[in-house]
């Protein structure tokens, strides 16, 4: 099992649509049988800005993380559509365990 994790900035859009709407829509459509976005409350990225949940905050800076656990096949076909499409969207894949206790 694989962990796929696409990071996004929570005003990114694609194709009209919020990217993490979109992957999240993807995956379903993929028959992937589940995903989440999560949104961060503070952080900063490769330009070293420190971005915070503050009321003074201009919406739309925080990250939004998107992951899904699936098999390596599906998370190929996923990254595929992705590719496809050109955008610019950073993302990790690991190798995971995963079950219910």
């Amino acid at each position: 099992m694989n962990l796929l994790s696409f990071y996004t900035s929570e005003k990114q859009h694609h194709d009209g649509k919020l990217l993490y709407e979109w992957l999240l829509e993807e995956a379903q459509g993929l028959g992937i049988h589940g995903g989440s976005a999560f949104r961060a409350i503070a952080g900063f990225g490769r330009h070293g800005k420190m971005h915070e949940d503050t009321f003074f905050e201009l919406a739309g800076e925080l990250a939004v993380k998107v992951e899904f656990i699936l098999d390596d096949a599906l998370a190929e076909k996923l990254l595929a559509k992705v590719r496809a499409q050109n955008m610019n969207v950073f993302y990790v894949k690991q190798s995971v365990q995963s079950g219910v206790v």
